[in-house]
């Protein structure tokens, strides 16, 4: 099934975090009982009832005049744009406000379906409250706390109603990358220098989802796909002007790689931003490549600058010390031949399955030189271990009591795991169950 997207809107500190944290499963935006925290859309996989989707939080409107509050209205707009369905968050303790019917007019706009959560019902004075909100015009009103778990059920049926209609998306098992990155950072170049590469071959085929342009490419006669965020070839001014709130095209470009390429200018130096960006993408399971471009640029000493950038990366992407990395020039296609090897590398790592025996023998003789401290008299027991998926390549640890693992010991056992296996390129999970689960 091809998933679809429902985002969250409402005015500052009508709980969209909170139900957002409810459907997600785990607690993401920050919710703190200052109006307008969330200020920046974020964004989940989460399932209902065996129905999978994506689910977007926004950050609140307010009419009043704060400086941020134009931003806001444009990334709330781009997630309108991108969703299938929206849930209207409002505060059933409140009753409609200004703000509400400001976010009313963007959402009639929109021609999207829309259900109306009235939050906070959870007594008897905002019960009496809820049919003020029918004013609003839209069809479905579902009473809920979110903080209660009250009517959640009733509000995700009647938001997928209809979901399950979903046309099937086709099964295609050509690897596919895409290339992620913040603003001018050369997406676009790096994308048109790739293609443009003597030994790819470019098919006129490009794709037809709305999330992203897919463009089909052989490349040492193997076909591969490469899903371009940068080419933002979408209608309306607002998409023009506003790249850096991108980010719902990023992530679902993301959810549909096998391999990432996160695209760093060497002319600006690490920014914060790299890093969430490349933890989107680790988060997803995705094996990774950090691309520093603009490498033409670098004028000292280009073997002691690359030197420098490692240990740059090594100090910032410290949760991803795996990752492979290089260094090139888009504009001058200068080191442009040492990424697609990278990007196959990855991909093949991401892919590596591991034969029992040997997984067990690796794990095993890691807990038998290094055993976990005992905690409380009890001491950590592994029984069996398995490789149970790929794309990132997972393992099953059996062990006698999940509680008595200690935070830094999967670590561990992970760096292990690498001292013996190639995984460059790719992230592995390791989930540790009770004997007999």
């Amino acid at each position: 099934m091809k998933k679809k997207t429902i985002c969250l809107v409402g005015k500052p500190n009508a709980g969209k975090s909170t139900l957002f944290n409810r459907l997600a499963g785990k607690k993401i935006s920050i919710i703190e009982d200052t109006p307008g925290v969330t200020r920046d859309r974020i964004y989940s996989s989460a399932t209902y009832n065996n129905t999978s989707f994506y689910l977007i939080d926004t950050g609140g409107i307010d009419a009043s005049d704060q400086s941020f509050n134009n931003e806001i209205k444009m990334q709330v707009e781009i997630a309108i744009e991108e969703s299938d369905a929206i849930i209207f968050v409002v505060d059933g303790k409140e009753g409609v406000t200004t703000n509400d019917t400001i976010i009313r007019d963007m959402l009639r706009k929109s021609n999207k379906k829309v259900v109306v959560a009235i939050n906070k019902v959870d007594n008897k004075t905002t019960n009496d409250n809820i049919y003020d909100f029918y004013t609003l015009g839209f069809d479905d009103y579902i009473p809920i706390s979110a903080e209660h778990n009250i009517g959640i059920d009733d509000l995700m049926d009647k938001v997928l109603e209809g979901f399950d209609e979903n046309e099937e998306e086709e099964i295609d098992d050509r690897l596919k990358f895409s290339v992620i990155g913040r603003p001018n950072v050369g997406k676009s170049s790096l994308v048109n220098a790739l293609l443009n590469e003597e030994r790819v071959i470019v098919s006129d085929i490009a794709g037809t989802t709305r999330d992203a342009i897919d463009t089909s490419f052989t490349y040492d006669k193997n076909e591969y796909v490469l899903i371009d965020t940068a080419g933002l070839r979408k209608k309306g001014k607002i998409f023009e002007s506003v790249e850096k709130y991108s980010l719902i095209r990023s992530m679902r470009a993301i959810d549909r790689s096998d391999v990432c390429i996160l695209v760093i200018n060497a002319e600006e130096g690490i920014i914060e931003h790299d890093k969430h960006i490349a933890g989107y993408a680790i988060e997803a399971g995705k094996a990774l490549v950090i691309c520093v471009n603009k490498w033409d640029t670098i004028e000292e000493d280009k073997d002691a600058m690359m030197k420098k950038w490692k240990t740059d990366i090594k100090n910032n992407f410290q949760f991803a010390p795996w990752a492979k990395v290089c260094f090139l020039s888009a504009k001058t296609k200068k080191r442009i031949s040492t990424l697609m090897p990278l990007v196959l590398e990855s991909y093949e790592n991401a892919h590596k399955e591991i034969k029992t025996n040997i997984i067990n023998e690796i794990i095993l003789e890691a807990f038998m030189l290094t055993p976990p401290p005992s905690y409380k008299g009890k001491r950590l027991k592994i029984y069996f271990a398995h490789q149970s998926g790929v794309l990132p390549p997972k393992f099953d640890i059996e062990v006698n009591s999940k509680g008595l693992i200690h935070f830094s010991y999967p670590r561990y056992l992970e760096n292990k795991i690498r001292e013996n296996i190639d995984f460059s390129g790719t992230p592995i999970i390791l989930n540790f169950k009770n004997k007999g689960e």
